[in-house]
């Protein structure tokens, strides 16, 4: 089973780069610049941002789906950021070291599985459920904030 994980399009974001906080305030989205490493996660990049990076908090509806399950949640978006990652195959570096909350959804977008593990475990339990007949697609979060990371798809 081979698997592509990418980070968000850029460019619905590409128009709040660069405005001033009042501006940002008016849309519901904060600008906050990375105090440590790891600690800030770029949903674009999928990797973290270097103390004294500019980001920007906003929410995101990442499963804008016709079911029960359709949610959004803040994310980081690294100011600036200009080309979606791309990992086949792999998990970053962002992933592998956090505690995750791995969601498995069939093509309703209705959830069929679901679990708790650490970021090492992603590659495995990917693989496994996307093996699956039943699981389209895979989402992941951030398991203590909640917030969602990636989402993971056949290749």
């Amino acid at each position: 089973m081979t698997y592509v994980l990418r980070g968000l399009d850029p460019i619905p974001f590409a128009a709040l780069f660069g405005l001033p906080d009042a501006a940002l305030a008016e849309r519901q989205v904060v600008r906050r610049f990375a105090d440590a490493k790891p600690g800030f996660p770029c949903r674009v990049t999928l990797e973290d941002a270097e103390p004294g990076e500019a980001l920007l908090l906003l929410n995101y509806e990442h499963l804008p789906v016709a079911s029960p399950y359709r949610a959004s949640h803040a994310i980081y978006v690294r100011e600036g950021a200009a080309a979606a990652a791309v990992y086949e195959d792999r998990i970053p570096e962002q992933l592998s070291r956090r505690l995750l909350s791995v969601r498995a959804f069939d093509a309703a977008g209705m959830m069929v599985e679901a679990d708790v593990i650490d970021g090492v475990a992603l590659d495995a339990l990917t693989r496994d459920w996307l093996g699956r007949p039943q699981v389209a697609y895979l989402h992941v979060h951030n398991a203590k904030p909640g917030c969602f990371a990636a989402r993971i798809d056949r290749d």
